[in-house]
């Protein structure tokens, strides 16, 4: 069999050695993002309760708050809460999202998080390889508005977006007044999503660049390599 449209020199022969995950000296590191700047924020509670479960699975946890952070073109990267979120992302292998549901979508706070991550490298997300789960809240009704729009917002950013999700209605019936969350179904679901993220990460340590290294960028690189080096004159 030909492919004449595939310049077989950069075709990639993916193996199962390959894609194997690789041991790192460090334990999965997954940062959490929430959205919500509420003093009892629903969306908060979760993450920090999803949290807790993927640190007794063994992972390093941190939270970014966001709450200072200035509306996306407000302020430049220097920021001090953008260059933390930057540098939250950076540390990170995986994500949990949880947001709350605000006029059938998730909310402004949460989505400007998202719009401070940079579009770096051109072609290269910043989040490109990392694994992701989803989760929100309500305030009324069970719905999935969120966790779907998060969905496409992770599958653009070239994320593995594990398949399980969370999705907690009348969230203020659901936490005790520590903040712990009460024993329940909603509270089994984000365990099971919690124990698939942490696999995934586990299933895709170190090998981030080469799972996400495409044909397309390999053929344009060489592309624009070869125009700089066949240039006539400088």
């Amino acid at each position: 069999m030909t492919l004449p449209n595939v310049d077989m020199n950069l075709l990639d022969q993916p193996t199962l050695e390959k894609v194997q995950a690789k041991a790192l000296d460090h334990p999965p590191r997954i940062l959490l993002l929430y959205g919500s700047n509420r003093e009892r924020s629903y969306s908060r509670l979760a993450v920090m309760e999803a949290g807790r479960i993927l640190e007794q699975f063994g992972a390093e946890v941190k939270i970014f708050h966001p709450k200072g952070l200035p509306l996306p073109e407000d302020a430049d990267m220097e920021h001090p809460k953008a260059k933390e979120l930057h540098e939250l992302l950076a540390w990170s292998e995986g994500m949990v999202w949880c947001s709350p549901e605000r006029h059938g979508s998730m909310s402004s706070i949460f989505k400007s998080q998202i719009d401070w991550i940079p579009l770096a490298g051109g072609a290269i997300r910043a989040t490109q390889g990392k694994t992701l789960a989803l989760m929100q809240v309500s305030g009324g009704s069970q719905s999935f508005n969120s966790v779907n729009q998060m969905r496409i917002l992770g599958r653009w950013m070239r994320m593995i977006t594990i398949p399980n999700q969370s999705s907690i209605p009348k969230a203020f019936l659901e936490f005790e007044e520590d903040g712990c969350m009460k024993p329940s179904a909603f509270y089994d679901r984000i365990v099971d999503v919690m124990e698939e993220l942490y696999k995934f990460t586990l299933l895709t340590r170190g090998q981030s660049q080469y799972l996400t290294n495409r044909y397309s960028e390999r053929k344009e690189s060489a592309e624009e390599l070869s125009k700089r080096v066949n240039q006539r004159s400088l």
